[in-house]
């Protein structure tokens, strides 16, 4: 039996994707993108290491922290059992975390968490003890780390398949606001149909205030049976409060889409799911054979997607790519892992246009960067939310897992993405770009990391009204601009048909 970490990268999301991390209702947590979990191997070991004692067991933090405990936790059968699995939980947390932490300010925030409680001291549950304990400490880390209860830990592995059930949106808790924030609704589920947007706040759940609740308190709120109906309350940016009702639905993600328009071929790609290359190659296949193999140059869509699968990231990209490293993941001891393009190119050197968003993150900014550092595709649109840090799923020895960021990754320039996304060459200003979305470095406890050695400039700045309409609802000026590009043959002529366009 292989003892190798089984690598499961997914972005969450986001995802920003914050405050445990993103939720994909029914439920993911975090997002946004590069997570990896270990082999079962590793849960049947854990439950050993949790016996022997540990150098901050005897420190005046910890000490503190169990007399919290002991003073909360009801005193039954489960109580020991619980407070080794802290144990495990946080000597992970010391050991693999990307950066060393501070104990006491851990142990500290704990006890924090615990007193935060509702009940009568001596008579809750240890398994709610526990959870508000590994809540808070982890909660001081970073957006995307998070402790993950044993519902949520089997829900996140549900989630990267592809079908679950649910409204088809991403969340986080704004913490400007202590609503829910909408960080995604995904393309053809009841949450999309209903017009709901990226920024929307949701203020209420069937008349219930989520004000200052818990995420996890609004997450059982929205979840609910496929056929079922939910009310929400919209607070949306300029806009009074209004109510929409949605049917709950099981989902299943489309992770890629295509159209032609001309003689370009337009693919979409939603999330980086387990199934996303094969899609990608199938929809290739499909344009090539509708354009009779005419097709003239490609749009490769990453907006408002929140990253997935790292594997998958790196396996679209190497469809474009003849060779080359993709990306390479770096860790706490400062050992690098490489990712190279090994397929070669499937589209022989087509012209590829990237666009970008605000909402393309993690394994879509993988994507974005490595086309573009290799300068194989002009990336157009606007910044995108820069999450470039790596969470690993840790199932832990009695039930649950954590999710940590252990490592960060770099585009093949050497430059990081973490708090800087990818910077497009061609940037689009307008009302689509315009959003509330806070970027990564705009979170609570973002990752701080250096400034890139080098990183790409916007060439050029163009508004998005004087771009011509294109997509299926005639109304995607942006996708325009993309498909008027590959049209002109080249950046200049693009240009000067650009400024024409705008002296008219």
């Amino acid at each position: 039996m292989k003892i190798l970490p089984l690598l499961q990268f997914f972005s969450r999301q986001a995802s920003y994707f914050v405050a445990v991390g993103i939720i994909l209702l029914f439920v993911l947590f975090n997002s946004l993108a590069g997570c990896s979990s270990r082999a079962p191997l590793a849960r049947v070991f854990s439950g050993f290491d949790v016996t022997f004692s540990r150098p901050y067991e005897n420190s005046q933090a910890y000490r503190s922290f169990r007399r919290t405990y002991d003073e909360y936790a009801l005193k039954n059968t489960i109580r020991m059992q619980q407070l080794k699995h802290f144990s495990d939980a946080f000597n992970r947390v010391r050991k693999e975390y990307l950066q060393e932490v501070d104990e006491n300010h851990l142990l500290a925030a704990a006890v924090e968490g615990i007193k935060k409680l509702n009940g009568r001291r001596g008579t809750l549950q240890p398994v709610a003890v526990t959870e508000a304990a590994l809540d808070a400490l982890i909660g001081t880390l970073d957006p995307h780390s998070s402790y993950l209860n044993p519902d949520e830990y089997k829900d996140s592995r549900v989630v990267t398949s592809g079908e679950f059930g649910g409204l088809g949106i991403e969340i986080n808790m704004n913490q400007d606001y202590k609503v829910i924030e909408i960080i995604s609704p995904i393309a053809d589920t009841p949450a999309y149909r209903a017009g709901l947007k990226t920024g929307d706040l949701i203020t209420h759940v069937d008349g219930v205030s989520i004000k200052g609740r818990d995420i996890r308190f609004a997450v059982k709120m929205l979840r609910g049976k496929p056929n079922t109906d939910v009310r929400l309350t919209i607070q949306r940016q300029g806009n009074s409060p209004f109510d929409v009702t949605i049917t709950r639905a099981k989902i299943q993600i489309e992770s890629v889409k295509w159209q032609t328009v001309g003689g370009i071929g337009v693919v979409r790609i939603t999330h980086f799911i387990s199934n996303s290359q094969q899609a990608l190659e199938d929809a290739l296949q499909i344009i090539f054979r509708k354009l009779n193999d005419k097709m003239s140059g490609l749009v490769l869509d990453l907006r408002n997607n929140p990253g997935g699968l790292l594997d998958q990231s790196v396996a679209v990209a190497d469809a474009f790519l003849s060779n080359g490293e993709i990306v390479s993941v770096r860790g706490r001891s400062g050992r690098s892992r490489g990712f190279s393009a090994s397929k070669g190119d499937q589209t022989n050197g087509l012209p590829i246009v990237v666009l970008i968003n605000r909402g393309s993150a993690s394994a879509s900014e993988i994507v974005a960067g490595a086309l573009q550092d290799h300068g194989r595709a002009i990336v157009m649109g606007t910044r995108s939310f820069g999450k470039g840090s790596v969470q690993t799923i840790t199932p832990l020895g009695w039930d649950g897992a954590l999710r940590l960021t252990t490592a960060l990754y770099y585009l093949p320039s050497g430059r990081t993405i973490q708090g800087f996304g990818v910077v497009p060459d061609i940037g689009i200003t307008g009302a689509s770009a315009v959003s509330s979305r806070r970027l990564e470095g705009d979170l609570p406890n973002a990752l701080k990391v250096g400034e890139p050695l080098t990183r790409p400039k916007m060439r050029h700045n163009i508004k998005e009204n004087n771009c011509p309409a294109a997509g299926k609802d005639g109304k995607d000026r942006v996708l325009g601009c993309a498909v008027m590009l590959l049209r002109s043959g080249s950046e200049d002529r693009f240009l000067a048909l650009m400024n024409r366009r705008n002296m008219k």
